[in-house]
């Protein structure tokens, strides 16, 4: 046990850091709220339960918050949310960034898992959202964490077929395309535009070929007419965040304009 200057036992010493194999003074130790938690369940049910929402999070990066409008980086950023899961079921979208769960705040997005985590499967817990430019409240029941479970394999790729590019798009480094309905269901998404090419602007800020591209300046893109005009609307001299899925993932960027 780790003990203080008070006798207390703060911790349980789980590793120690050490360059030649004996101890150096420096040790690694878990918390004891941590480690009664863990007790306290293994003598009720002889097993650990943690909680899970199903999803997929990131880092709200420095670039990410301004062009959405966040006062500054925080939350959670949600890539992807798995078939099924209560995350799908209490409404959770790729893009959203999570900000509260029960009321705490999420500062960064390796808050989440812990606050989730240690949170007793089956519990009614709420969120806020940031989602398009403004905050949602929503509330969500907690799964249970699954240590067998297996992950889902990726989606498949797109069609390579594209359709001449449109000017617009061009401009901002991007050859754009419709996407079919087979390739909404395989993709799993309700709309979107396929990238089939990309020029330096658009590769620049990271953007590939094959990706989806969700929405554009928090605005949806559910065609490639619907992001040509948003894309049209836009002001070349400044930034603008583009929520693209790329396989399973989700994710966004920044283009920004030369000069």
């Amino acid at each position: 046990p780790l003990i203080n200057m008070r006798g207390e036992v703060v911790g349980i010493n789980s590793q120690i850091y050490s360059r030649s194999g004996g101890f150096m003074g420096i040790s690694f130790a878990i918390p004891i709220d941590e480690a009664v938690r863990v007790s306290d369940q293994l003598r009720v049910s002889g097993r650990v339960q943690r909680g899970r929402l199903g999803v997929q999070i990131d880092q709200v990066g420095k670039e990410v918050a301004e062009s959405l409008g966040l006062p500054k980086p925080q939350g959670a950023l949600v890539r992807a949310v798995e078939p099924g899961s209560p995350a799908e079921k209490a409404g959770l979208e790729p893009g959203d960034i999570i900000l509260r769960f029960d009321g705490k705040a999420i500062e960064k997005s390796t808050d989440l898992p812990r606050f989730v985590g240690n949170t007793k499967p089956g519990t009614r817990s709420s969120l806020q959202v940031w989602r398009r430019g403004a905050t949602r409240e929503m509330t969500i029941t907690v799964g249970e964490v699954e240590p067998e479970k297996v992950a889902r394999a990726p989606a498949a790729e797109a069609s390579k077929a594209a359709p001449p590019a449109s000017a617009v798009a061009r401009a901002w480094g991007l050859t754009l395309a419709d996407l079919s309905d087979a390739q909404k269901r395989e993709l799993r998404v309700r709309a979107g535009v396929r990238v089939d090419a990309v020029g330096e602007v658009a590769a620049r800020a990271g953007i590939q070929e094959g990706d989806v591209i969700l929405a554009l300046a928090n605005q949806e893109t559910p065609s490639l007419q619907a992001a040509e005009a948003i894309l049209a609307r836009l002001d070349r001299s400044k930034p603008v965040s583009v929520l693209i899925r790329r396989g399973e993932w989700v994710q966004y960027t920044v283009i920004r304009p030369k000069g």
